[in-house]
């Protein structure tokens, strides 16, 4: 399943989300223009390796659950974390303001990254990419706009459909996938297919559970729209 857009409006515009778009663009550009080795130099300074922070302890690795979150291993990366980042952080932002938003999504990341660390505290493998701060977002939508409308593509062996599914359905459905493939993963290297499913767990449930503590009292949340 693929969404295409949200069918609930906002009523500010989301800049945070469009500068975090931007920045995590530009970083990416950059990891293009260098050299392999350069690269991967970038990737073990930069990404978060679940060791140098439980065993090869180090000042300069506890910053990297931020500086991975700028960090994506390829174009498809990329755009399906930014695409999800559009589609559903410009209500979370709009419920939260700039300053709240900025808290939320940090605090999401972190706790993506440290879901992973606790699950795999021994692995030599960077990870990198903003899923878990994005995993966050979802978790936030889910709690606050369950029965907003998602136009979703949806793939069916060779044949493709379009159908509006409820939020509530299509983050739960989007969960299930994560959290199968965590459990999944736990028998034979829990990074071993390239994805780090318990940073999107993580991250969903932080934002499940903070959004209702970062939300103003003021902002009344509805989650639906007249038709």
């Amino acid at each position: 399943m693929f969404p295409l857009r949200d069918i609930n409006p906002i009523r500010s515009t989301p800049l945070l989300v469009y500068a975090l778009i931007i920045a995590n663009v530009v970083v990416f550009l950059y990891e293009l223009s260098l050299p392999l080795v350069e690269l991967e130099r970038l990737v073990f300074r930069f990404g978060v390796i679940p060791r140098a922070l439980t065993v090869d302890f180090s000042f300069m690795s506890l910053s990297t659950p931020i500086t991975s979150m700028f960090l994506h291993g390829g174009w498809l990366h990329l755009i399906s974390n930014m695409w999800f980042l559009y589609i559903f952080g410009d209500n979370i932002e709009d419920t939260l303001g700039f300053r709240r938003f900025a808290y939320y999504y940090l605090l999401c990341g972190l706790a993506g990254a440290a879901a992973q660390v606790v699950i795999d505290p021994l692995s030599p493998v960077p990870m990198v990419g903003a899923s878990g701060a994005i995993s966050g977002v979802l978790g936030g939508y889910f709690r606050l706009f369950p029965r907003a409308r998602v136009l979703t593509l949806i793939p069916i062996f060779v044949f493709f459909f379009i159908r509006e599914l409820p939020a509530v359905l299509f983050i739960f459905l989007w969960f299930l996938i994560q959290l199968f493939g965590g459990l999944g993963s736990l028998g034979a290297g829990v990074q071993s297919q390239g994805v780090a499913f318990f940073a999107h767990i993580g991250g969903f449930v932080a934002g499940f559970l903070l959004i209702k503590w970062l939300k103003p009292p003021r902002n009344r949340t509805y989650g639906w729209v007249n038709r």
